[in-house]
């Protein structure tokens, strides 16, 4: 039996009083902190680094931390992430110059490995690393920003992560973010998702429980 993660990414929250807004939602239910980060290199935008990571584990924040990569090169920054307290590290294939050395070297520092797949990236790449990986995010809006809508065609690249990751017998997760809502989440964790990046839904609701709950009702009605 899957279980099954909701991750409200703080690229959403209100950075004012982000440790507030960070204790507000895991009490609300969330399981993981979602961190995006971005280079304005890779993407064309800048977020955070591991200073926000570190502040939040200062302010007490015990939720693991999954944070997603999109900056290049990657290896540098691992470690950093790594030191302050991450959980899972993701990173964009393309981003890295050796990916499987990439994902051995988050696990040796400490974290679960991720891997990021963009809505034009092929999932062959997991055909030669997917031992390596205990995570596979499919983006399912282009990197870079949040609000964006969910692209459809995802779905169909979601059943057949799941295929590959069941078919391999592995314990990886499958991640999706990018435009996931109330309306849709039944649908994405009917195509195979097990964990849920939401930022303006959940950090844009008027009731973050309410929000979370409504979320799990919609990822049981799909799966019954």
């Amino acid at each position: 039996m899957r279980e099954f993660w909701i991750a409200p990414s703080i690229l959403s929250a209100d950075f004012a009083r982000l440790g507030e807004d960070v204790d507000a939602v895991i009490a609300a239910g969330a399981d993981l902190i979602h961190f995006d980060v971005m280079d304005n290199h890779y993407v064309p935008n800048l977020t955070m680094g591991p200073m926000v990571c570190e502040a939040l584990q200062r302010h007490g924040v015990a939720a693991p931390i999954d944070v997603h990569l999109m900056v290049k090169p990657v290896d540098r920054i691992i470690s950093d992430f790594a030191a302050v307290g991450a959980t899972y590290i993701s990173f964009h294939p393309e981003a890295s110059e050796h990916t499987y050395r990439s994902l051995q070297l988050i696990r040796d520092v400490g974290c679960k490995s991720g891997l990021v797949f963009n809505p034009a990236t092929p999932l062959t790449w997991l055909e030669h690393v997917l031992h390596k990986v205990d995570m596979v995010l499919l983006m399912s809006v282009n990197p870079g920003f949040g609000g964006q809508a969910f692209i459809d065609t995802t779905l169909e690249k979601i059943t057949r992560a799941r295929a590959l990751i069941d078919e391999s017998g592995l314990d990886v997760r499958l991640e999706v973010d990018g435009g996931v809502k109330v309306d849709n989440i039944g649908r994405i964790a009917q195509a195979g998702a097990d964990t849920f990046v939401a930022g303006s839904a959940i950090f844009g609701s008027d009731d973050y429980a309410t929000t979370l709950a409504a979320m799990r009702n919609e990822i049981s009605a799909a799966l019954d």
